[in-house]
């Protein structure tokens, strides 16, 4: 688990004087990461008992082509760039603005497969 909550060092280096200890609920989860494969999803519960949907492995993507304003569901074939970090593309990891390839050509990933369980992606042309 990760800790989400205030630093304890200012941005000057300083101390900040401690307020309290950790939160429950400034813990955060580990990644999703999203893998290319078998279609697997999972229900989290968030705070104020909220629901998200985390893709853990995913194989098609909505693709939206911007000419023609359609939408069309493609296989994904492997993701080819990603700005995020070097080391998604070789682990084939989905998340926002990876560059992936499909069917019908490049496309980049517009949603946030972690948090909300599809892949939409804009063609790229």
């Amino acid at each position: 688990m990760l800790w989400q909550g205030r630093s304890i060092r200012k941005v000057t280096g300083g101390r900040y004087a401690p307020l309290r200890g950790k939160r429950r609920t400034e813990i955060g989860r580990s990644p999703a990461e999203t893998h290319i494969g078998e279609d697997r999803r999972r229900a989290i519960r968030t705070f104020g008992g909220n629901t998200k949907i985390r893709a853990l492995r995913a194989t098609f993507a909505n693709v939206a082509n911007r000419a023609t304003g359609a939408a069309q569901k493609v296989k994904i074939e492997t993701v080819e760039r990603n700005s995020a970090n070097p080391n998604f593309v070789r682990r084939n990891l989905l998340t926002k603005g990876a560059i992936i390839r499909t069917e019908l050509g490049p496309a980049r990933i517009a949603s946030r497969p972690g948090q909300d369980g599809v892949i939409n992606a804009i063609l790229l042309e």
